[in-house]
């Protein structure tokens, strides 16, 4: 039996739920996740990541006291992975801790752009004795890339099959949409991957503003009311569903503002918005697929929005022929994916391999991803 060969992935996505983190054993060369923990982001770090992500007063500040936070919030979860699986800190290799996106522009203003993650990875090796690779995106961006998404490697390492093209949808603040070519064609066919547009971002906005939760538990709100195909065709027409990939998205585009520009004065009800919200993610997600994957008959969900069965219902609904399905029967509970995923970059960085995919991002070429901050 090979020795464990142990790595932490942390996240925080662009839901500013929480973090999930797992630790996973990459002996034999395969992925097994030893351990899964979560927490909720603080009130006022949450709070304050969020504001984060528009323009302010004392900017550099106040990301600077939110990346201690941060740093704090991640080595609490790391603590509670090593504690519920009796692991000690110097039995884990290294920690994949992504950060916090806050800004996202890349190939913008002078031709290279920047992505933006909050962090404090130096405070987070400090605390918990275990190096910590970060700084995923910049490399990718530095190499002409959108530095996003960085997943679509991973999932094909995870979901890929011999026989079929396989789909699989991240669906957390933002969606993103990788497409997998069978792995025993000879067709020299490229991993596809990129930003379909909003997950639960907007959905999440709208339902505390209006409901007092944090997210519609199982789509319920949505279910409740009816699309208002006004609207619907209003949202889609952002010129962002008709740029073709290589593309990446975020907070910086699909916020709080952007919907209320779209709303504008009109009276609507609120749950009547919440149903054409679930819908604009169902079908730019579906769209893509249609136009970007049209021989899989296979699509696998994965983050938050895998737990919204309104959102599957119309995923379903949208793409007959296609089987949808959480990732839990197919490799990883839909929570883990994206913090395995970032044990998995962080083994790639420390193994100096390769994590992005350039047919990806669109970067010249591939290159080792991350920075690596020694215990």
């Amino acid at each position: 039996m090979a020795a464990e060969e142990l790595f932490i992935g942390l996240m925080s996505g662009t839901s500013l739920d929480g973090v999930d983190g797992v630790l996973a054993d990459f002996s034999g060369g395969r992925i097994a996740v030893r351990s899964y923990a979560t927490a909720p982001f603080p009130v006022a770090l949450r709070a304050e990541l969020l504001a984060l992500n528009t323009p302010g007063d004392n900017e550099l500040h106040r990301a600077a006291l939110a990346g201690n936070g941060l740093a704090r919030a991640y080595a609490g979860v790391v603590a509670q992975l090593l504690a519920d699986s009796g692991t000690a800190a110097n039995a884990v290799t290294a920690i994949g801790a992504h950060g916090q996106t806050v800004r996202h522009r890349p190939l913008e203003f002078d031709e290279v752009g920047y992505t933006l993650q909050i962090n404090n990875p130096s405070l987070l090796a400090e605390l918990i004795g275990i190096d910590v690779v970060a700084d995923f995106r910049s490399r990718d961006l530095a190499a002409g890339g959108q530095g996003a998404p960085l997943v679509p490697a991973f999932h094909r390492a995870l979901f890929a099959r011999p026989s079929e093209t396989v789909a699989v949808l991240n669906i957390g603040g933002i969606s993103n949409l990788s497409l997998l070519p069978a792995t025993n064609v000879a067709s020299g066919a490229s991993v596809l991957g990129f930003d379909c547009g909003p997950g639960n971002a907007l959905m999440d906005h709208w339902c505390q503003a209006h409901q007092g939760q944090p997210f519609d538990r199982g789509g319920q709100w949505a279910a409740s009311g009816k699309v208002l195909p006004g609207l619907l065709a209003q949202l889609l027409a952002d010129p962002y569903f008709a740029r073709t990939p290589p593309k990446s998205t975020g907070r910086d585009l699909f916020n709080p503002a952007w919907l209320a520009a779209q709303l504008g004065t009109s009276a609507m009800a609120p749950e009547d918005v919440q149903a054409t919200l679930a819908e604009l993610t169902a079908h730019a997600c579906a769209a893509d697929l249609k136009s970007y994957g049209k021989d899989s008959k296979l699509l696998v969900v994965c983050g938050g929005g895998a737990l919204n069965d309104h959102l599957l219902d119309r995923l379903r609904a949208l793409l007959p022929g296609v089987a949808v399905a959480a990732s839990t029967d197919h490799g990883l509970p839909p929570l883990q994916v994206e913090a395995a995923a970032f044990a998995w970059l962080a083994r790639a960085t420390v193994r100096r391999e390769a994590g992005n995919l350039a047919s990806v991002t669109g970067a010249r070429g591939e290159r080792v991803l991350g920075a690596i901050y020694p215990a």
